[in-house]
C-alpha cells in the first residue's frame, strides 16, 4: 500500500462529529462565554457584532495617488518605479501600492489590534480595503500568483498566524469575482529571526536588519516564471522587507514583481 492510499484510509477511518456531539457542544458553549466576557464590537464606533463596521470603513481614507517606491518624491500611476530610478537603481520590484494613510488612526489602530491583539478577524476588513482599492486601479496589473511575506517561525508561533497570509488570502477570493487567485505561502522562507522593523528607528539599521533574511524556494521555479507575482504585507517601513523578499524571488524569473501594503510608515 502506497503512503498517499494509506493517508486516505486513516483519513477515512477518523469519526465525523455530528452537529449534536460532545466536542461540538462544548466548541459553541465556549464560542458563547467568549463573546460575553469579550463582546466583538466595532474598534471605532462600538457597534456590535463586527470589529470594523462598514460605516466606519468607508471613513479610513484611500491615497489619492501614488509615488515612486524607490526615491518616493514622483508621483506614478500605481506606485510604478519612476524612469529615472529605473537607470540608477536595481530595484527588484516594479511597483509599490500604498492603500491609505497610517496618520489615520483608526486604520493604525485596526493594524495594531491585528497584529499585537491577535485579532485575525481583522483580515477581512482590511482585505475588503485593499481589493476596494486595487479594484479602482485603471491599469493595475492582474496578479497570476499571490505571495505573503512571510513570518519567521518564531514569530509564528508567537502570534498564532501570519497576518500578511490571511490579506493575502482575501485579495485572493475578492479581487477577481468568480475566480480565486492562488496563494504560495512556502515559495520564500524566512531563514533568520528580527527585529520588527517598526522597532528599529534608524534608516541604514533597518536595511541591515532585513538582509540575507529571506530565501526562494527553487521548487517554484516553474510555478512562478514568467509570472506577474503580487506580494502582500501589512505595512511598509523602509521598503527593506518587501525589496529582500522581490530580489530573491527575481532568481525564480517572475514577469513583474508588485507589492500592495495598507499604509507607508517612515
Amino acid at each position: 500500500m502506497s503512503k498517499s492510499q494509506s493517508q486516505t484510509k486513516k483519513k477515512e477511518s477518523l469519526p465525523r462529529l455530528s452537529k449534536n456531539s460532545p466536542q461540538i457542544q462544548l466548541a459553541k458553549i465556549s464560542d458563547f462565554f467568549a463573546d460575553i466576557l469579550f463582546p466583538v464590537k466595532c474598534i471605532s464606533c462600538g457597534k456590535e457584532g463586527v470589529f470594523i463596521c462598514k460605516k466606519c470603513l468607508e471613513t479610513i481614507p484611500k491615497n489619492s495617488f501614488q509615488i515612486c517606491p524607490v526615491c518616493e518624491k514622483t508621483i506614478m500611476p500605481n506606485g510604478d518605479i519612476c524612469r529615472l530610478c529605473k537607470e540608477n537603481s536595481d530595484s527588484p520590484l516594479n511597483r509599490l501600492f500604498v492603500v491609505s494613510d497610517y496618520q489615520n488612526k483608526l486604520l493604525a489602530r485596526a493594524i495594531h489590534s491585528f497584529k499585537y491583539n491577535f485579532v485575525s478577524e481583522l483580515s477581512e476588513p482590511l482585505g475588503e480595503l485593499m481589493v476596494r482599492t486595487m479594484s479602482h486601479l485603471s491599469s493595475f496589473p492582474i496578479p497570476e500568483i499571490i505571495i505573503p511575506i512571510p513570518l519567521h517561525r518564531r514569530r509564528l508561533r508567537w502570534r498564532g498566524f501570519n497576518q500578511s497570509e490571511l490579506l493575502s488570502n482575501v485579495i485572493a477570493k475578492n479581487l477577481l469575482p468568480g475566480m480565486e487567485i492562488e496563494v504560495l505561502t512556502d515559495a520564500i522562507e524566512r531563514k533568520r529571526f528580527t527585529k520588527s522593523q517598526m522597532k528599529v528607528k534608524d534608516h541604514e539599521a533597518r536595511q541591515r536588519n532585513m538582509e540575507d533574511c529571506f530565501v526562494a524556494n527553487t521548487d517554484f521555479y516553474k510555478k512562478i516564471k514568467t509570472k506577474r507575482i503580487l506580494l502582500v504585507d501589512d505595512v511598509c517601513t523602509t521598503g527593506s522587507t518587501i525589496g529582500e523578499c522581490a530580489k530573491e524571488l527575481r532568481k525564480l524569473h517572475p514577469k513583474s514583481i508588485s507589492a500592495v501594503v495598507l499604509a507607508r510608515q517612515s
